[in-house]
This record gives structure tokens, C-alpha cells and sequence, in this order.
């Protein structure tokens, strides 16, 4: 085996020990996948990314191989994971750059990466990744969503549908009508796992206007709970959710939306996103966000 470096960055924040923390593996070519499965449980965090590098003849082609774990199970796509395992590549891998952006080769295929120049003394490196053009699944039942959710049905804004959409990962968005009822989620997992299945999602992404909305409508608030905790920032969902709201007229084409996640938790992300209306269309789906890098060592595996 060659020695498996690792980084530990949090993603989606410009101070250390906020956002969502990831561990990015490189170099694991010699890994299997029940391998990275179990490096993935060791490490315990919502994802775990492992590096595959190839030829620069290929990686230019087809972009740096990733794969993305929970500590459960292997994923196609994830918001996150992609952000911050391209910000690793930047800063220790700068031979991945084309140009301004990074290239990963997941399952779901391509997704490219832009990287802007960071602020005078700013700590987070800002990217930018094009997910996906969405794919629009059922609308859902209000009150059973409500239920499931640990809602009523009135705390649903009764203008925008529950709707499972997907940019890679299928959620099914859950459009608030304020922050005082996004306070109140408490998603029933087991029950809520089943019924989303059934449709084609994995789970709710909840999202509601900010008590600062500003003019345009374009500040949010969001939460996802998962696996029976909380996540502190879902890009992959993020990427859903904006596409929901542009495809609705409830956020102007092309603008860009300030997102956060993870306060309850104490992990306060910050999520830009945006997408463009081309008649029936939705397109160029971005989530953009910074990295910090909060850690790095080397695993020690027979």
C-alpha cells in the first residue's frame, strides 16, 4: 500500500470547527471498497472521500476519480464531499487545476469545481461546483409529509408543494412558510426512510425564508436530519432545493441565494446557490461555498 495521506477540512465556513467537516483520502488506489467502507466508519463523519489518482492524460479527460462513503454506505453524489475534496486537490494536488477549476470523476459522472481568489485575509478557499441539470420527481402529500416531518400541515407555505428532485441524490423538498416552524423539525425517521423509498427520495431537505429575508426573497434558512441525527450543510441538497424554488418563480432566475445550515447544531454553514429558468428548463444548477483546512495525518493500514 502507498502511504494514505489524509486532510481534515470543514466545508461551507471560513472559521475552523463550523460547517460540515469531511476527511479526504489520497492516493487509495490499493484500497478495495469494503476497505474505504470501514476507513469511512473509523473516521464517523457524514462523509469520507477517497482520492483515486490516474494518468494526467486521463484525469484531464474525465476529471480526479472520487468516491464518497458515509459510515453506512457508498454514495453517488454529495454536495459537500465534492466542494471540500476539490479544495484538497487545489491546495495539495495544484497539477489537477485546469485553469481556475477542479474536475472530479464521481458515479453521477463530471462535476467541475471553480475556484475564485480568496479575500486578504480571508481563511476559506471559495469554490463553486456546477451539479447536475435536476430531474423533477412526484409531488408529495402535504399532511403525510406534515406528520412525518413532526409538523402541521398549515407550517407548510401552502404556494410551494413538497416535491422529490434530484441533481444526483434524490431529496424531497419541504418548503416552510417560517423559521419558527423550521425550529420545530423533528423528522421520524424510520417511518419517513420507508415512505420516501417508496418515492423515489432519501430524504427531506426543509428550508424556510430567513427572519432577515431581504428584498428579493433570496435568504434562507435549511435543515436536514438523517440516520438519526442532523447534517450541518447538504450541498447535494442545497443543489435540489434552489432548482425547486427557480423552477416555482419563488427565486428569480439567476440570482444568488444565501443559505444557512447547522445552527441548531452549533456548526454554522453559509451555502450560495443558484440556477437558471430557460422556459420549462432548469439549468446550471451552482452551489458554492469555502474550505478551511482544519487537519492532516496519515493512516497506518496493513
Amino acid at each position: 500500500m502507498p502511504d494514505l495521506n489524509y486532510f481534515v477540512v470543514d466545508v461551507f465556513t471560513v472559521e475552523p470547527l463550523a460547517g460540515n467537516p469531511l476527511a479526504v483520502v489520497m492516493n487509495t488506489c490499493g484500497l478495495t471498497t469494503e476497505r474505504m467502507q470501514a476507513v469511512a466508519r473509523e473516521f464517523n463523519l457524514s462523509e469520507t472521500t477517497f482520492v483515486e489518482r490516474r494518468s494526467a492524460e486521463i484525469e484531464r479527460v474525465e476529471g480526479v476519480r472520487v468516491r464518497i462513503f458515509t459510515p453506512r454506505e457508498e454514495l453517488p453524489f454529495a454536495g459537500h464531499p465534492t466542494l471540500g475534496t476539490a479544495g484538497v486537490l487545489k491546495a495539495q494536488a495544484p497539477e489537477t487545476l485546469q485553469g481556475d477549476t477542479v474536475t472530479l470523476a464521481l458515479e453521477v459522472g463530471p462535476v467541475p469545481v471553480r475556484f475564485e481568489e480568496s479575500s486578504a485575509g480571508s481563511a476559506g478557499l471559495f469554490g463553486e461546483m456546477t451539479q447536475r441539470d435536476p430531474e423533477f420527481g412526484a409531488e408529495l402529500d402535504r399532511a403525510v409529509v406534515a406528520r412525518l416531518a413532526g409538523l402541521h400541515s398549515d407550517d407548510l407555505d401552502p404556494a410551494l408543494p413538497p416535491q422529490v428532485v434530484s441533481t444526483g441524490t434524490a431529496f424531497a423538498i419541504v418548503a416552510l412558510r417560517s423559521e419558527a416552524a423550521l425550529a420545530r423539525l423533528k423528522v421520524n425517521q424510520e417511518e419517513a426512510t420507508a415512505w420516501l423509498h417508496e418515492r423515489g427520495a432519501r430524504w427531506f431537505y426543509v428550508l424556510a425564508p430567513a427572519l432577515d429575508q431581504n428584498q428579493d426573497g433570496t435568504n434562507y434558512r435549511a435543515r436536514m436530519q438523517f440516520y438519526g441525527g442532523e447534517d450541518p450543510a447538504t450541498g447535494s441538497a442545497a443543489g435540489c432545493a434552489i432548482a425547486y424554488l427557480v423552477a416555482r418563480g419563488a427565486v428569480p432566475s439567476g440570482a444568488r441565494v444565501h443559505l444557512r445550515q447547522g445552527m441548531e447544531m452549533g456548526r454554522p454553514s453559509d451555502l450560495f446557490l443558484s440556477a437558471k429558468r430557460e422556459s420549462a428548463r432548469v439549468r446550471d444548477v451552482r452551489v458554492a461555498g469555502s474550505t478551511v483546512l482544519v487537519a492532516r495525518g496519515q493512516l497506518f493500514l496493513p
